[in-house]
């Protein structure tokens, strides 16, 4: 019996990691979304520290990658190709890290340790948010809206795991959704940022 609930679980376990790593990229053209139910701009963010609003409108005119963040993850050294990222495309794309503690508690660091971290370790110059929920009853306004076809008015998505993240175009409109798996300076998300 005990052997059984043993493989079950690492059945359980092997299935979520197959979905977080191997789960598939989702890209939508905007030409063919409906219209989302409020403005990606008006979502109200906080900074790490909680002391200001990070205003979303000022990123008016690039894309913007959200990713939910965590420092004591395998997928932590992409901070490295986030950061990457950001100084390569400065003109056309901002990189938000949203810190999440909701997957194995692998962010459990208050908001200065947060910020320590990812400067000394990756030298993150992009914004990071407050620590927030991506998923359940507490989910973030942002996930809400990024999850749901129904405010989104593209697609749904469901964040399975750390470093899931989230592509918005220009105008605001969620474009593409790609998993943990998907490298930062990898072609999917270089290529999308050059359209």
């Amino acid at each position: 019996m005990r052997i059984l609930r043993i493989a079950s679980v690492a059945a359980a376990i092997g299935s979520l990691i197959t979905a977080c790593v191997f789960g598939k990229t989702k890209t939508i053209d905007p030409s063919q979304a409906g219209a989302a139910t409020r403005s990606f701009y008006d979502i109200q963010l906080k900074t790490l520290d909680g002391t200001a609003n990070l205003d979303l409108a000022q990123y008016k005119g690039k894309k913007i990658l959200i990713v939910n963040t965590a420092s004591k993850c395998g997928y932590t050294p992409q901070y490295a190709e986030l950061q990457q990222l950001s100084e390569k495309f400065t003109d056309k794309l901002i990189v938000i890290g949203c810190p999440c503690n909701q997957f194995m508690e692998q962010e459990p660091g208050a908001a200065a340790e947060i910020a320590s971290f990812c400067q000394k370790n990756y030298g993150v110059t992009f914004p990071i948010s407050e620590k927030l929920d991506v998923k359940g009853s507490k989910q973030h306004p942002l996930y809400r809206w990024l999850c749901n076809k129904s405010e989104n008015g593209a697609l749904d998505a469901s964040v399975g795991w750390n470093f899931n993240k989230f592509l918005i175009n220009e105008q605001g409109q969620l474009v593409a959704y790609y998993p943990s798996g998907v490298k930062p300076m990898g072609p999917e998300i270089t290529e999308a940022v050059q359209k």
